[in-house]
């Protein structure tokens, strides 16, 4: 199943985005990722993840998104997993 993670950074994050992001990367590498990439607010800067993976099942994606080194920092000031059925560019 596919699974769209959209969470969003906490207003104080600073740099904290910035100085976990290889880790992040790197833990992304592991997983069946089918776009991916940061939002971004209206002057460019970066301010949330919007993830799709491909996971066996909701906990599994619950399991994903928690072990997301972003998240282990704290970054996130909320975080919604949802199930999706691609259909478009895929």
């Amino acid at each position: 199943m596919h699974f769209v993670i959209h969470a969003i950074d906490r207003s104080d994050a600073g740099s904290l985005r910035s100085q976990i992001r290889p880790a992040h990367l790197d833990y992304l590498g592991g997983f069946d990722i089918t776009f991916g990439g940061p939002m971004l607010d209206d002057d460019g800067a970066m301010c949330g993840s919007l993830i799709v993976v491909q996971t066996e099942n909701r906990a599994a994606a619950e399991a994903f998104a928690a072990g997301d080194p972003y998240a282990l920092a704290g970054l996130f000031e909320s975080v919604v997993i949802t199930a999706m059925k691609p259909v478009l560019g895929v």
